[in-house]
């Protein structure tokens, strides 16, 4: 099933059997050791979608896609109308317990995709529990000769950390097939202005909207889910702690980017801007142990700043002086800039965060994120 036997085979295999390296790795990353780790690759563009373009949608991880068939046919249709032409993995819509298939199942709809130079991009259906299953046995070989946006959020996450560790890929956290595209009446208009600016265009995408609005009613999907849901209005981006901070982007759901603890996916944290965003599962509590997780891990005194996607609002977390107070204390005795409730995580509207592009973080009377490279070619 997997590549190589060992605790670090897989990696070495890909990485031509450098072994050593990958222990270097391990004892740094996991240790926090300060000192020499093995580089990663630039960060690689990958091209920019065009309309006419290909895409890929996959399941690696939750098998809903299976279960809510309408939605997505919703989702294809959307990208039909957004000038397209959606492609759909053999293993999508299967239904195997909790994944959408077995392990060598999604593997194959990712290989597939990544090899076929005529998709352009490949979409996730959604996220899950199990996507840190393909981890192991993904080709980042042929990842990296292949350059193509991959995009999903929420478990997704482990996938992005490794896909970028590995390969250097620029990958995004953003827009799934069925939460955004499957929606009635498509993409909400600011997910979808995001999409145009972040991956139909070859330049820095400058600073990052705020919506007006916020999206969290759940409705029953393939149900109750045949009316817009409501919007309820959004003051925007709050500042935690004031700065100002530049650095390349690490963006994902918290308590999956853990699972990368201890692993070579692991990021390389130095000097980034940390985005995190939480689910509609997690709650105050989950976000201080996590919080600690990562101080514990020596991330705090590696990254230069750090957001907070906008909290749905099942988490209970609806105070900002309740979220400030959380994220205060796990970032005690640092002085990185630090602010809440922007547009990505488990709520819509979203906007599109690149892995590894620059970006600078502003808290001052307002909080505001800047992309200041672009996230395609």
């Amino acid at each position: 099933m997997f590549p190589a036997a060992g605790r670090y085979g897989w990696v070495a295999k890909w990485l031509g059997g450098d072994l050593p390296q990958m222990r270097l790795m391990m004892t740094t990353e996991s240790a926090n050791v300060r000192g020499p780790r093995p580089p990663l690759r630039s960060p690689g563009l990958p091209p920019r979608l065009r309309r006419g373009d290909r895409i890929g949608i996959v399941s690696p991880s939750a098998p809903e896609a299976g279960r809510n068939p309408r939605r997505l046919e919703r989702a294809v249709r959307t990208l039909e109308q957004m000038g397209f032409v959606p492609r759909l993995g053999a293993s999508v819509s299967k239904i195997r317990d909790t994944t959408a298939g077995t392990i060598a199942e999604r593997l194959d709809d990712i290989h597939t995709m990544f090899a076929d130079p005529d998709i352009r991009a490949v979409i996730c259906s959604i996220g899950g529990s199990n996507a840190n299953q393909l981890v192991e046995g993904l080709d980042y070989r042929l990842v990296a000769a292949n350059p193509k946006i991959f995009m999903g959020f929420s478990d997704i996450t482990v996938l992005l950390a490794a896909i970028h560790r590995f390969t250097g890929l620029v990958v995004m956290l953003g827009p799934a097939a069925l939460p955004q595209f499957g929606e009635i009446g498509g993409l909400h208009p600011f997910t979808q202005s995001a999409f145009e600016t972040v991956l139909m265009r070859s330049a820095p995408t400058g600073l990052l909207p705020a919506s007006e609005v916020s999206i969290s009613e759940f409705l029953a999907w393939d149900r109750d889910d045949g009316r817009r849901r409501r919007e309820v209005a959004w003051p925007g981006p709050a500042v935690i702690r004031v700065g100002q901070a530049s650095g390349p982007i690490i963006a994902g759901h918290l308590p999956t980017l853990l699972l990368t603890a201890g692993t070579p996916a692991w990021p390389d944290f130095d000097g980034a801007i940390l985005c995190l965003e939480l689910a509609d599962t997690d709650r105050a509590a989950d976000l201080s142990r996590h919080l600690f997780h990562l101080r514990q891990c020596g991330v705090m005194q590696r990254i230069a700043g750090m957001t907070l996607g906008r909290m749905h609002s099942a988490t209970g977390l609806h105070s900002l002086d309740h979220i400030a107070s959380i994220v205060g204390i796990a970032a005690e005795g640092h002085d990185f800039p630090i602010a809440c409730n922007f547009d990505f995580g488990h709520t819509d509207p979203m906007f599109i965060l690149p892995w590894g592009v620059m970006a600078t973080l502003v808290c001052d009377d307002r909080a505001s994120l800047r992309l200041d490279g672009p996230a395609v070619s």
